[in-house]
């Protein structure tokens, strides 16, 4: 993912946004503050033949203590006309390829439960489902529970 891909991962992010079910935030942020907030050796953008971006991941970090050191959690997205397509599953395994090569024990993230096509995803690239966060926040004014998925590396202990 590089910056001339920002237009398109950030009008897919406001997509996911606006769809309800992907996120408690209302607006996708600025280029410079996803930016800043995403690694750089773990996220990728999926485009099309014309340099259309298809969908994205990236990872940020957990914690700065070193304990988390090898723990991240990501966001994938994927355009409305591009679903079915694989690109999801595509998108996570460049993640999994990244993290693991960088020495990530543990990627993690959050899904509304109502956001069966990620949930389903997630287990089909080797999340497995850890708990449930009943009513962790509120979104447009309803409490929202969020699930928790988490895929360890069968490669580093």
């Amino acid at each position: 993912m590089e910056p001339v891909h920002a237009q398109g991962v950030l009008a897919i992010y406001q997509c996911g946004i606006d769809e309800g079910n992907a996120t408690f935030e209302a607006t996708a942020p600025t280029w410079a503050a996803f930016d800043a907030a995403k690694l750089p050796d773990h996220r990728f953008a999926a485009v099309d033949e014309s340099g259309k971006v298809l969908g994205w991941v990236a990872a940020a970090t957990v914690s700065d203590r070193c304990a988390y050191a090898g723990v991240v959690e990501h966001s994938v997205y994927v355009a409305p006309g591009a679903r079915g397509r694989g690109v999801a599953r595509a998108l996570l395994e460049a993640l999994i390829a990244s993290t693991e090569a960088a020495g990530v024990w543990t990627i993690q993230c959050g899904v509304f439960p109502e956001n069966t096509a990620s949930l389903a995803l997630h287990e089909r690239a080797g999340f497995r489902v850890i708990g449930t966060r009943e009513r962790i926040g509120r979104h447009h004014g309803t409490w929202r529970d969020v699930v928790l998925l988490e895929r360890r590396s069968p490669r580093i202990s």
